[in-house]
């Protein structure tokens, strides 16, 4: 009479035993992926001195548009691609005719910069100054 009970028993420990086992290597599965997932994501790096020379040069100092203040300021967002072509991503700026003078003067441009990873990201800060 309590042979059934205690097979039983022994089935639901054993269930709970496979269970609990499943969760625990779903659980650290899912920190590792987590973690891996979130260090993959990095922001955009300042560029070094030598690349930021550089395209400063491209723009270059005449500007072609009318400043509506004194002081225009842009960020770049940009990437070099294998070719060593810098490929801008985004301008953000109050001015409008900045932005496309940024992108137009920079945009598919080659440089010397040789890439370290494929895909980084840069992010130039450009102030323009009325002269």
């Amino acid at each position: 009479m309590f042979r059934p009970l205690y097979i039983c028993l022994i089935y639901l420990s054993n269930l709970n035993y496979i269970t609990m086992k499943k969760l625990s290597l779903f659980i650290v599965a899912f920190a590792l992926f987590t973690i891996q997932a979130t260090a993959a994501i990095t922001g955009p790096v300042k560029p070094n001195t030598a690349l930021r020379a550089e395209l400063v040069e491209l723009i270059g100092s005449e500007c072609t548009f009318e400043l509506d203040k004194n002081v225009c300021t842009a960020e770049v967002l940009f990437t070099v691609n294998s070719n060593g072509e810098v490929i801008v991503l985004s301008v953000n700026s109050s001015n409008q005719r900045a932005e496309a003078y940024i992108k137009g003067k920079i945009n598919y441009k080659k440089v010397s910069h040789k890439i370290k990873k494929e895909g980084e990201l840069y992010l130039l800060p450009i102030r323009i100054v009325k002269s």
